[in-house]
């Protein structure tokens, strides 16, 4: 059973970074992929980025070269580095493992709030 379990949100000011990683309590090596998700209070949850087993990246529009996504093999986790953070980027942000094919699975973490604000 895969759990995940998301830190380092919090609160910044405009234009501000912050990272938040997502440990997973097995390996990732051979997770197809592994996204960030957000949900703004009284909105769906929306896709963020993902990053495959092979190391190919997806950005959503509006965080494109402000947000990069890694994943550290060797310590189960994924990254998701936020620059230039903007108001409109307050969500609670959601860890996400996919597997496909027999046996797959999609798994969420509990998230963590990241508040954008002065």
């Amino acid at each position: 059973q895969v759990q995940l379990v998301e830190s380092g949100g919090g609160l910044v000011q405009p234009g501000g970074s912050l990272r938040l990683s997502c440990a997973a309590s097995v390996s990732i090596n051979n997770i197809n992929a592994m996204g960030w998700y957000r949900q703004a209070p009284g909105k769906q949850r929306d896709f963020v980025a993902s990053i495959t087993n092979f190391g190919v990246t997806n950005y959503v529009n509006s965080v494109k070269g402000r947000f990069t996504v890694s994943k550290d093999n060797a310590k189960n986790t994924v990254y998701l580095q936020m620059n230039t953070l903007k108001p409109e980027d307050t969500a609670v942000y959601y860890c996400n493992a996919v597997q496909y094919g027999i046996g797959g699975f999609s798994r969420w973490g509990q998230g963590t709030q990241v508040t954008v604000s002065s």
